[in-house]
């Protein structure tokens, strides 16, 4: 392998910034290996996150553009892939072996449209091939299963473990599959932290033993026992803060955020939920919740501002009906905002440290 070809690499490449990570391809890590040829150099490029067909030429596009203005590499192979890799967890906690991420949703208050963003989200990680699940963590409110329009009790295998229910091919957890939609969740902290490891550990994630790239989870509002269980008994790779632009939100949020903090969850960023509202009739836009909130909040708290979701009439009524708009509207500029928001989080999460505690790490040997 040549330094001097790498070099020449690298600098044809130093302008391509990644809008997921923020930084070049090489410093971004992607950069996986640069081999020199009897029939010219070969380029690999393997990305830390999810990118479907779509993204990865247009990728090679723009690799291929940066590369012609050197005659030494205008002729260059260039491969390109994705691969996820389990991140650090807080403590001495280690990832799961059916789930290399955990990621939670959370807020500091209800109503913000947590549980909708966590749909979406996973649904856009899933459009852009990654292998998701979703696990509802509000023992005493699940509201996944009307969201993704599911219903009946999970099958158990012979192992004793929970057969999640599926969401176009999302498996998906929740209480709400246990009890009946109308019964009260009349429990006291203990019986509800012991009920969310329980759907964690005791479900079947993966039945074709690869495990998920990503489980979602959504959380409950608040900074309660299910939050302190998780920070302490389940290995969180990140947080992910969901608020809307008003003042109250952006209260709550903050305690959310140093919440994660104090118990060493890395926390991705910030998202701002109904940040403008489009009329339907004439197209008038109006900040009904306040403006600049969410990013007021991302450079207080050096986080960046992961997307600005509006306040849509299609994404209510869609998740009325069991659906969301990620799946159902893809071409939608809401669908766009949502995947949006989706990569720029995984591509935060893919800068964060690796987890070193299931192997070592690839080792490649180059001529």
């Amino acid at each position: 392998m040549s330094t001097e070809l790498e070099q020449k690499i690298e600098t044809a490449l130093a302008d391509l910034l990644d809008p997921n990570t923020g930084k070049s391809l090489h410093d971004s890590g992607f950069v996986h290996s640069v081999t020199d040829t009897a029939a010219g150099p070969e380029l690999k490029i393997r990305f830390a996150y999810p990118l479907d067909e779509s993204a990865l030429a247009d990728w090679r596009t723009r690799i291929e553009t940066a590369l012609a203005g050197d005659p030494a590499l205008a002729a260059a192979s260039i491969s390109l892939d994705w691969k996820v890799n389990a991140h650090k967890v807080q403590g001495e906690l280690k990832p799961l072996d059916s789930i290399r991420n955990i990621i939670v949703i959370a807020s500091g208050k209800g109503g913000v449209g947590k549980s909708t963003t966590a749909v979406n989200l996973a649904v856009a990680l899933q459009q852009q091939g990654a292998r998701v699940g979703m696990l509802d963590a509000d023992i005493y409110g699940p509201s996944l299963p009307r969201m993704l329009g599911l219903s009946g009790k999970p099958e158990v295998t012979g192992e004793k473990q929970f057969v999640p229910k599926m969401a176009s091919g999302i498996p998906v957890m929740s209480m709400g599959f246990l009890i009946d939609e109308q019964t009260p969740m009349i429990w006291r902290g203990p019986m509800v932290t012991s009920a969310l490891q329980q759907l964690l550990n005791d479900t079947n994630w993966s039945d074709n033993g690869e495990p998920l790239d990503y489980l979602i989870v959504d959380m409950p509002p608040g900074t309660g026992d299910i939050q302190l269980t998780l920070s302490q008994k389940i290995p969180v790779a990140a947080a992910i803060i969901v608020t809307t632009p008003q003042d109250i939100a952006l209260l709550d949020a903050r305690k959310g955020l140093e919440m994660f903090r104090k118990v060493n969850v890395q926390v991705l960023g910030v998202i701002e939920n109904m940040s403008i509202h489009i009329c339907a009739s004439c197209g008038h836009e109006e900040a009904i919740f306040g403006s600049g909130g969410g990013e007021k909040m991302a450079q207080a708290t050096g986080l960046p501002l992961m997307g600005q979701l509006p306040l849509d009439l299609r994404i209510r009524e869609l998740s009325d009906i069991g659906a969301c708009v990620v799946r159902d509207e893809p071409e939608s500029a809401v669908a766009a905002a949502y995947t949006r928001a989706a990569l720029r989080a995984v591509g935060e999460l893919s800068q964060q440290p690796r987890n070193r505690s299931t192997g070592l790490p690839e080792f490649i040997v180059q001529s």
